[in-house]
């Protein structure tokens, strides 16, 4: 029964909030996004445990989580205008994005590391910085990768897995909330002609004046955009599994595939400039959204392990944040880039529609997206190579 009423609630709040904004224009104004970030969080931090009318589906909520990614990311690059993408500036936007989270990274290990200078806490310490170097060039997948390499304690490990669900939560949440504002306002920029027409188109097609893709006259153009996205996401997984070791989809060829295949889908007539299917991947945002909120249960995280490792991720996010507006600033590169690149690398290239959404600019996608894989690219060179010279030191 849980799981029925879990499905229910993940498909219908957000189709019911996407109906509302059409109705309450604050809504739209501070974003569906928003909305549904709010409602998750109350749900998973309000409701007990043991209500007997509603409660959640563990196992559900992540499926869902999981599903939505796959699904939102074809959807929207789809419907993508692909002459407008910049490749100078996606390597200019990715390395100022990279030099700062390093920068942060070793600066906050000598200020964090424990004030007993012995080797074991120093290499303990440098273990630590390794990882974190992996999440916040890569993610998921470069961390466990790392801690293997580098030896980290199990221990160590659940303690930096707890406090980078706080972090990286609360830096969504400003994302979600605020990200926009501050981002467009440190960062503007002078559009040039072909930018600013797609910045207009962008404005157009968004809000009220999205185009309901279940109407009849989009219905055929609709089910191709769907059909294409299962194939899609259908033959990415498929590969990603053949290529991984543990028997859990690789998820850089799992994000590589969706992008490629999708950016080539894109080039195909029936497909080009297809408003509803980038609502539709909206649609998908919307249900990782409130699933990713209904997942945020503060009663259980555990924060009281070790708290230099969690100001230490904190010092990483915060100081990598000013020092890419810094760098932006010199290399003259809009808040729209700069937001997005952030949330690749902090949050992971799967927030990246999220952020796009939230920005009413779906050609940022490819930009966001092409930033995090880099990321997972490089992310255990990275996190390897600095434990070394950090422990030759």
């Amino acid at each position: 029964m849980n799981t029925i009423i879990t499905t229910i609630y993940l498909l219908g709040v957000p189709l019911l909030v996407m109906r509302l904004s059409k109705r309450w224009e604050w809504i739209d104004k501070v974003s569906p996004m928003t909305v549904l970030y709010i409602i998750g969080l109350a749900v998973a931090n309000l409701i007990p445990d043991n209500n007997p009318v509603f409660n959640v589906d563990t196992n559900t909520n992540t499926l869902f989580s999981n599903l939505a990614v796959p699904l939102a990311i074809p959807l929207m690059l789809m419907g993508c205008d692909m002459n407008n993408w910049n490749v100078g500036k996606a390597f200019k936007v990715f390395f100022s994005g990279l030099i700062a989270v390093l920068i942060a990274t070793v600066a906050g290990f000598y200020i964090f590391q424990p004030s007993e200078h012995t080797p074991e806490s120093y290499k303990a310490f440098a273990q630590v910085c390794a990882v974190a170097t992996g999440i916040y060039t890569g993610g998921i997948p470069n961390m466990g990768a790392i801690k293997q390499a580098v030896g980290m304690p199990h221990q160590t490990y659940l303690y930096i897995t707890s406090y980078d669900l706080i972090v990286t939560g609360l830096y969504l949440v400003f994302v979600i909330f605020f990200g926009k504002t501050v981002f467009r306002k440190l960062l503007p920029t002078k559009l040039s002609h072909s930018e600013n027409s797609t910045h207009d188109d962008n404005k157009e097609e968004s809000g009220n004046k999205s185009v309901n893709p279940f109407d009849k006259e989009h219905l055929k153009s609709t089910l191709l955009a769907v059909g294409l996205t299962l194939a899609i996401a259908a033959v990415s997984y498929i590969v990603s599994l053949l290529l991984s070791k543990d028997g859990d989809p690789n998820m850089t060829v799992l994000i590589l595939l969706l992008t490629t295949l999708a950016i080539a889908a894109s080039f195909l007539p029936p497909m080009k400039k297809q408003q509803h299917s980038f609502d539709l991947g909206l649609y998908c945002v919307y249900v990782f959204c409130l699933a990713i909120a209904t997942a945020c249960n503060v009663r259980e995280m555990d924060i009281a392990g070790s708290m230099p490792i969690l100001y230490y991720l904190g010092f990483i996010i915060l100081g990598s944040l000013i020092l890419q507006i810094l760098f932006a600033k010199l290399l003259k590169i809009d808040g729209d880039s700069v937001m997005v690149c952030s949330v690749a690398l902090i949050n992971s290239p799967p927030f990246v529609p999220l952020a796009a959404a939230l920005l009413n600019n779906k050609n940022i996608v490819v930009l966001g997206i092409t930033v995090g894989l880099l990321g997972y690219m490089i992310g255990n060179y990275l996190g390897i190579g600095l434990y070394h010279m950090l422990m030759i030191l």
